[in-house]
């Protein structure tokens, strides 16, 4: 039973953000004070990554814990209510993430899951980042999918205006 009436429950629901989120802001301050240039949320690719750095065939995603179910994390919860709503909702939204991920890797980017929970230790997360975009890790995925080595295929030209990064 929900404690909310249901048009309150649907005001709640109207304020949670898909874009701008507070966590993906905070990852982008992060990537702009260690130098990276990126481009947001690219909508001719897979999944419309939250951050794409064209200059490392790499792209981002800042994920929140409950809504794409971090293995093994606190903030990962089923509600106790209408769960067979949540539950075919969480896993159509894993498996949408999965297929995501695996076409923008067949098609040569690299793809890093940023957790929301990752962001209580920015020190670590910045080694990681710059692990992951600078080395010639193939990828770099945080334990969140099974990684499928694939054949790459030839990615189409960014098509940004005249700007370098």
């Amino acid at each position: 039973m929900d404690t909310f009436s249901k048009t309150e429950r649907s005001d709640i629901m109207r304020k949670v953000r898909s874009k701008d989120t507070s966590p993906e802001r905070k990852v982008r301050s992060l990537l702009h004070r260690m130098g990276f240039r990126f481009r947001l949320h690219r909508k001719d690719l897979p999944g419309n990554p939250d951050i794409v750095l064209p200059k490392h065939s790499a792209v981002v995603f800042v994920h929140g814990c409950f809504w794409h179910r971090h293995p093994g994390c606190s903030r990962t919860r089923t509600p106790a209510s209408r769960r067979e709503y949540w539950l075919p909702k969480f896993d159509r939204t894993v498996r949408r993430d999965a297929d995501n991920q695996a076409a923008l890797r067949r098609l040569g980017w690299k793809v890093i899951i940023v957790w929301e929970c990752e962001l209580r230790d920015a020190e670590d997360l910045e080694k990681r980042l710059s692990q992951a975009l600078l080395s010639g890790d193939a990828w770099y995925e945080n334990d969140s999918v099974e990684v499928i080595p694939l054949a790459a295929e030839d990615r189409p030209p960014y098509g940004g205006g005249g700007n370098a990064e």
